[in-house]
């Protein structure tokens, strides 16, 4: 439908309100660690896993919700997740203990992980002109969020505690959640219907990808073959079971046959692995390397996300007009070639120069992100999207993880520009990949129609 200019404005903030608390909560937690680790006398490996368990409930929640959203309401898990996060962010300051603040924060995960599938799905049934430019707004919301979030709870752990994180969710959350009631569409059942749960499919989803995290989290002290092993059985006892499914929890046959959703989702993997290597990578190397405070180095790696939020709305027209491909040959392109600036940095390289090298992967950031998405919905069928959605993001936090694997590898016993340079050239080998995977997807029909 085509809504008014006005209502179309609420309808998108009522989304990208709920939709930007998931990549918030993930990133402010960082700057409150110590403090945290602190009050509760822990080592930082121990400290770390709120991190960590908050990344793998939200991978595995992403598509479960979203299968929730698709079976029950979109509206109705949008409002339930919310009111989760509520709940979590009430209790966590008053937390006993820690491992008491870790299953409160898994709460807040799986609760922000109904947003947005659900987000997307009522975006996609609702708004069917522009679209691309309205999930554009949706990715500056997300973009906006993770990119302050480590400021702003620097800001709050400093004048406050650790707690203030956790409280500051309020606001958005209530606004999320009147515009949501009295705005977003009511859910509309099929009475045709039948709703069937695949819980055994949920179950044995959730051991496949959890295997395969813990997996790939064993990098840093030394690769787990074991571990690789029990991921491999999982996958293949999900396989098996669900392809059996006349009503599966992921259609794996579907995955088989269209193979242009499947490629999208290595993808958004892979295009993960290159921007959260660099995102946490070169922090690291600007304050170990090159001794840079923590004021100069946050006000260069805002030059990733700034440019990434000014080329999305861009992006979202440029989709409308002429699909998904362009932008994403643009996009991949502009991420090799920043990978490869990265090359030039050297121990005497002025700041500004890094902000340039950075500025070009922001670049890249903001037409791939949204590329792949509006691809991923051109080729699943609407009713499906809360579920594709959930794998998308689940795509997002692999990519996370690999990331965090490999910089553990490469700067886990000691930080120099050789090891950020070899960071540099795998990002540059992953990018090419992206590009062939780019190259060979089909020309897309504009989003808006």
């Amino acid at each position: 439908m085509s809504k008014p200019t006005k209502t179309r404005f609420l309808f998108i903030t009522a989304v990208a309100l709920g939709t930007l608390l998931n990549p918030l909560n993930s990133s402010m937690i960082a700057v409150a660690l110590s403090r945290i680790q602190n009050q509760f006398s822990l080592s930082f490996t121990d400290a770390s896993w709120l991190i960590s368990t908050y990344y793998l409930a939200s991978g595995i929640g992403q598509p479960v919700m979203g299968k929730l959203g698709d079976a029950f309401g979109l509206k109705k898990m949008y409002l339930i997740g919310l009111i989760m996060i509520a709940a979590a962010s009430f209790a966590a300051p008053f937390s006993p203990s820690f491992g008491w603040l870790i299953t409160i924060r898994i709460i807040q995960a799986i609760g922000s992980s109904a947003l947005f599938p659900a987000g997307m799905g009522i975006i996609r049934k609702s708004i069917t002109e522009n679209q691309a430019q309205a999930l554009g707004v949706l990715s500056i919301f997300s973009s906006v969020s993770a990119a302050i979030g480590p400021s702003i709870g620097g800001f709050l752990t400093h004048y406050w505690d650790w707690q203030a994180i956790f409280l500051v969710n309020f606001p958005f959350i209530l606004a999320a959640f009147f515009l949501g009631l009295f705005i977003l569409p009511k859910d509309r059942r099929d009475t045709n219907r039948k709703v069937t749960i695949d819980y055994i499919g949920i179950l044995l989803f959730t051991l496949s990808i959890l295997s395969l995290l813990l997996f790939l989290l064993s990098w840093e002290s030394g690769v787990n073959w074991g571990e690789l092993l029990v991921s491999l059985v999982f996958i293949f006892v999900f396989y098996t079971y669900e392809s059996k499914q006349s009503q599966p929890f992921i259609n794996v046959l579907a995955l088989k046959e269209n193979l242009n959703m499947s490629f999208v989702y290595v993808q958004f993997i892979l295009v993960n692995v290159i921007f959260y290597s660099i995102f946490f990578g070169v922090p690291l190397y600007l304050q170990n390397v090159r001794h840079y405070d923590s004021k100069t180095t946050g006000l260069i790696m805002l030059s990733i996300a700034g440019f990434g939020i000014i080329v999305s709305p861009l992006a979202g027209r440029w989709i409308d007009n002429r699909g998904s491909k362009p932008a994403l040959i643009a996009g991949t392109s502009c991420m090799i070639a920043g990978s490869l600036l990265l090359l030039t940095i050297h121990g005497s390289s002025p700041a500004t120069w890094i902000f340039f090298s950075l500025s070009v992967l922001g670049l890249s950031n903001g037409f791939n992100n949204l590329g792949l998405q509006t691809a991923l919905y051109t080729f699943v069928p609407p009713a499906e999207t809360g579920t594709a959605s959930g794998l998308f993001m689940t795509s997002r936090y692999i990519g996370t993880i690999f990331s965090s694997s490999l910089l553990g590898i490469l700067f886990g016993k000691q930080f120099t520009t050789s090891h950020f340079h070899v960071m540099a050239i795998i990002c540059v080998i992953i990018g090419i990949l992206i590009m062939l995977l780019t190259l060979r997807m089909p020309q897309l029909q504009k989003q808006s129609q």
